[in-house]
């Protein structure tokens, strides 16, 4: 399966770009913030990919974060929401607005988006409430959000501040504040203390 490309930005159209590595070009689906992101033709790019298959169809769907293809796979495991319909939603929100209307069950803010009704919006965020909180906002890309890696120190924390009884979304957003006052290499012990301030509030 193709995981990255990287290379050049031959083409784009209203959803779609064609990116050229070494004289292939790849057509590639993409929401409106990845397109922004892109830059304009004869621009170097990475694109993380996404393959989706089905009987009738075979295609590629781009994104400018590894963050953005994590929302895009969590939020086609929902019944009633394709590929077209998660590109709306990821073109209409950062994925720091996804990640905090769901933590927050908003859906009216999830229904912004292109043909999603209030029910599919309430089902969306009713579905990924808890998983939301498991996804650390990062610093970066504006509005990228960055799993934890599992092992890592801010991970551990995570689940660490979890095991202590704070709710996943509380825990997740107290190591993403601990870990950019820290600074990056922090240590798991230190990420727990200044999470545990944080988070207590």
């Amino acid at each position: 399966m193709i995981a990255k490309l990287t290379g050049l930005l031959d083409d784009t159209g209203p959803d779609w770009a064609v990116i050229d590595v070494n004289g292939v070009g790849y057509l590639v689906f993409c929401s409106a913030r990845t397109l922004s992101h892109l830059g304009i033709r004869g621009d170097r790019v990475v694109v993380h990919t996404e393959m989706q298959v089905s009987e009738t169809d075979q295609r590629l769907i781009g994104f400018a974060s590894a963050a953005e293809r994590n929302w895009f796979r969590l939020l086609t495991a929902i019944q009633g929401v394709g590929s077209k319909v998660a590109l709306a939603i990821l073109s209409a929100l950062t994925t720091e607005e996804l990640q905090t209307a769901c933590a927050r069950g908003d859906a009216a803010m999830v229904a912004r988006a292109n043909g999603v009704g209030p029910k599919l919006a309430s089902r969306i965020v009713n579905e990924l409430k808890d998983k939301a909180g498991g996804m650390p906002t990062a610093p970066g890309l504006p509005g990228a959000v960055a799993v934890a890696s599992p092992g890592s120190a801010s991970a551990d924390a995570v689940s660490a501040l979890q095991n202590l009884g704070f709710k996943p979304a509380v825990a997740a957003s107290a190591v993403a504040h601990a870990e950019a006052e820290l600074g990056e290499g922090a240590g798991l012990n230190d990420l727990v203390r200044v999470a545990l301030k944080k988070a207590a509030g």
